[in-house]
C-alpha cells in the first residue's frame, strides 16, 4: 500500500511551482525510464518513480545576458541539495513514510555530480539512487533541451494516472509473488 499516490504528489502547488518550471516533460519521461530500470532491477518503482519525478526540482536557471551559462551553472549549481530539501519536505507534508521520504530525497541528492567536490564513481550508490541518476541521463538531451520541452496538462495527467497503474499492478504482481513463494 502506497502512502502517496504521484497523481497526489503531481496536484501539490509545490510540484506544480518548481516540477513545471525545470522541466515538466522531462520529469513524466524520467519517471518512465525509472520505472522500468526498478522492474528490471527488483527495486521498489514506487520509490524510483516518484525520486525521477521530483529529481530536478531543485533547479534555477543560469543565464547571463540572455543565454544559459553553463559554466556558471556547472561551478555554482546546488539544485541536488534544494530538490533534496524540497522533495522530503513535500513528501512529509503529503504523509509519505518517512523512510521512503528520506530514501527518495537522498535519490533526488545523488541524481548528479554537479555539486560534488568529488567524482561521481567515487560514490558507492544504492541501486535506487542509480536508477534516478540514470533515468534522468536516458532523457538528456543537448544544451539542457530535456528541461526546455513542453507537454499538455492533459497528456501529463494521463501520463501520471498511468504510472500510478503500473506502480500497483507492479507491486501486487510483487506481493503476490512473495505469497506464493512462502
Amino acid at each position: 500500500m502506497r502512502n502517496v499516490t504521484l497523481e497526489q504528489l503531481y496536484e501539490h502547488p509545490v510540484t506544480q511551482k518548481y516540477v513545471k518550471r525545470s522541466g515538466l516533460a522531462h520529469a513524466i519521461a524520467a519517471s518512465y525510464h525509472a520505472f522500468h530500470l526498478a522492474v528490471k532491477n527488483n527495486a521498489n518503482p514506487d520509490l524510483a518513480v516518484k525520486a525521477a519525478f521530483l529529481h530536478d526540482m531543485g533547479h534555477y536557471t543560469w543565464y547571463r545576458n540572455g543565454e544559459w551559462d553553463f559554466d556558471s551553472y556547472k561551478e555554482n549549481d546546488i539544485h541536488s541539495i534544494k530538490g533534496a530539501e524540497r522533495a522530503h519536505k513535500l513528501l512529509i507534508r503529503l504523509g509519505e513514510n518517512p523512510g521512503h521520504a528520506k530514501e527518495i530525497a537522498v535519490a533526488v541528492l545523488l541524481h548528479t555530480d554537479s555539486f560534488l567536490p568529488v567524482n561521481h564513481d567515487q560514490l558507492q550508490l544504492s541501486t535506487l539512487q542509480q536508477i534516478v541518476a540514470l533515468a534522468d541521463e536516458l532523457d538528456e538531451e543537448p544544451a539542457g533541451g530535456h528541461h526546455y520541452r513542453s507537454i499538455s496538462e492533459s497528456k501529463a495527467r494521463r501520463d501520471i494516472k498511468n504510472l500510478d497503474q503500473l506502480i500497483d499492478q507492479s507491486l501486487q504482481k510483487s506481493r503476490a509473488e512473495e505469497t506464493s513463494e512462502v
